[in-house]
């Protein structure tokens, strides 16, 4: 697991790494292949990844980024070729622009093999753009590559390291540290700070009054960090308000915890949301602008979750969420909801539009406040 970590710090610095296959060689396999971030490429870097590999390189992006390309495809992820007269700057166009200035030859797309797949799934553990910038490396080259990693200056992983980390990473949380936190609207509480293995994220558990008061089905919330929304009071989204008034509920209920965790923008980080955010300053709704990047309707994993409530022995629980896929996803982890609460903020004029996306597109439910008129929301917004 530790290869898998540092190849991740290693990535997010801008340096390639190596990945291994670890399946028996087909038509559409490799033996090693060279695998780099697209945050940073340059066209220096792009040509010195095709020289120490031997080979021509490819760009990896998702299902999803496909679509917006206008490219129907099965697969979860594709090839595209990259020309030796491709510049960077297209290269990064083809991955994330909303209308990029030219297109791949749809003709030469190709299959993604095992080291391309485990170099996407190691781009969105770091949290970076979904794509990939690989290349296969000859075996001509094969022993200068060997050379770097007996040297130190290049990493080496397997296909099989990869996919180990990524189903077992959320259950080696360990409980770090805790702390009497004096809250306004519920005095006793305390935090528990969890930490990941690869110790990227950590997670906090809001334990609110007293364990052995709790109801039987223990009030929780699970929710997704939102620095702009928590901290900065953003109006784009109603994340704040959610999160003071699910302390609130939660004391009013007798007691009870909140995860706050680390899964910032619906677990595509805080760089990439930004980046959303600027697209959907062009129109696009929230769904749509991570699909233009290369995301999911949804990328967040509550298996963290599940096992933050192992650790603190909590088995049945009322779920304070207008989020089914969170119901859904603690009864798959063994974890009784008995009951769902609602919990809401204001809808104004400049989150409207995001909550109704997220009725609409992801089946939030909503209805409750989406019901106000224009003049309830300005209403609000005074």
């Amino acid at each position: 697991m530790r290869q898998v970590e540092r190849s991740i710090f290693d990535l997010r610095r801008g340096l390639p790494v190596l990945i291994r296959s670890s399946s028996p060689q087909t038509d559409n396999s490799h033996p090693a292949t060279l695998v780099a971030p697209l945050e940073g490429m340059s066209d220096d870097a792009l040509k010195r990844l095709a020289e120490h590999a031997g080979n021509p390189c490819s760009l990896i992006v998702t299902r999803h980024r496909l679509e917006v390309l206008g490219i129907d495809t099965e697969h979860e992820s594709m090839a595209l070729p990259i020309g030796e007269h491709d510049s960077a700057a297209q290269v990064i166009d083809w991955a994330c622009a909303r209308h990029p200035k030219s297109q791949p030859a749809a003709d030469e797309i190709a299959n993604a093999c095992d080291g391309d797949v485990a170099g996407l799934s190691l781009m969105r553990r770091g949290l970076l753009i979904p794509a990939a910038i690989t290349a296969p490396v000859t075996d001509e080259r094969l022993a200068a590559i060997e050379a770097r990693i007996k040297d130190g200056s290049l990493l080496a992983i397997d296909t099989d390291a990869v996919a180990d980390y990524e189903n077992n990473a959320p259950y080696f949380l360990k409980r770090i540290s805790a702390a009497d936190v004096p809250l306004d609207d519920a005095p006793r509480s305390r935090f528990v700070l969890f930490r990941e293995a690869d110790g990227m994220r950590e997670h906090l558990a809001i334990v609110i009054g007293d364990p052995e008061q709790w109801a039987d089905a223990v009030p929780v919330r699970l929710h997704s960090a939102c620095l702009t929304g928590d901290l900065f009071g953003s109006l784009r989204c109603d994340c704040g308000e959610q999160l003071r008034s699910s302390v609130a509920k939660i004391a009013d209920h007798g007691g009870g915890v909140l995860l706050y965790l680390a899964q910032e923008g619906r677990g595509i980080g805080l760089a990439n949301k930004l980046r959303a955010y600027s697209l959907q300053d062009e129109g696009l709704d929230t769904v749509d602008a991570d699909h233009v990047l290369g995301f999911g309707d949804d990328e967040r994993s509550y298996n963290v979750a599940l096992e933050m409530l192992a650790q603190l022995e909590i088995r049945r629980i009322e779920l304070l969420t207008n989020n089914p896929t969170k119901i859904e996803a603690m009864s798959r982890g063994g974890v009784e909801v008995v009951q769902r609460s609602g919990v809401y903020g204001r809808v104004t004029h400049q989150n409207r539009r995001y909550l109704t996306a997220k009725a609409t597109r992801a089946g939030h439910w909503l209805d409750q406040v989406l019901g106000a008129t224009p003049e309830d929301a300005e209403a609000a917004d005074r």
